[in-house]
C-alpha cells in the first residue's frame, strides 16, 4: 500500500506520511517505514515506551494527523452506537454493505445539521 500511495503522489521521491492505530506501534513496523515514509502511528504507552520517535511525536504534522484520526473514528463510533452496526440484523455481504452506506449517509446528515448550527 505504501508503494501505491507513492505512485499516486505527483513526485515519486517525495516523503509521505502513514497513519495507523496503536496496534502498529512496534519497532519492526517503524523501522520498515525507512523508505521516505513518516509513520504517524498512534502511540501505545500503556505500560511500555512507544516506538514512535520523539522527533515525530512532537511535530505539528503528527498532532494534526492524530486530530484527523479522531474525526474519522467518530463516524464509526456513531454507526455502532446510534446506527445498528454493532450487531447487524441482516445476512450477507451485500446487505451489510447497504446498511453501512445507509448509516454513513445518516451520519453525514447529522454532521451537516450540527455544522449548520456552528456556521450560520
Amino acid at each position: 500500500m505504501i508503494n501505491d500511495a507513492r505512485q499516486a503522489a505527483e513526485d515519486a521521491s517525495a516523503e509521505i506520511t502513514l497513519g495507523a492505530d496503536k496496534g502498529y506501534d512496534a519497532q519492526e513496523f517503524i523501522e520498515a517505514c525507512q523508505m521516505k515514509v513518516t509513520p504517524h502511528v498512534a502511540q501505545n504507552t500503556s505500560g511500555r515506551r512507544s516506538s514512535v520517535p520523539d522527533t515525530i511525536a512532537s511535530s505539528v504534522g503528527y498532532a494534526i494527523s492524530q486530530q484527523k484520526r479522531k474525526l474519522i473514528e467518530q463516524g464509526f463510533g456513531w454507526a455502532k452506537t446510534v446506527g445498528c452496526m454493532r450487531q447487524v440484523m441482516v445476512r450477507g455481504l451485500k446487505k451489510v454493505d447497504q446498511l453501512f452506506v445507509l448509516n454513513m449517509a445518516a451520519y453525514n446528515l447529522v454532521r451537516m445539521r450540527s455544522l449548520a448550527q456552528v456556521r450560520p
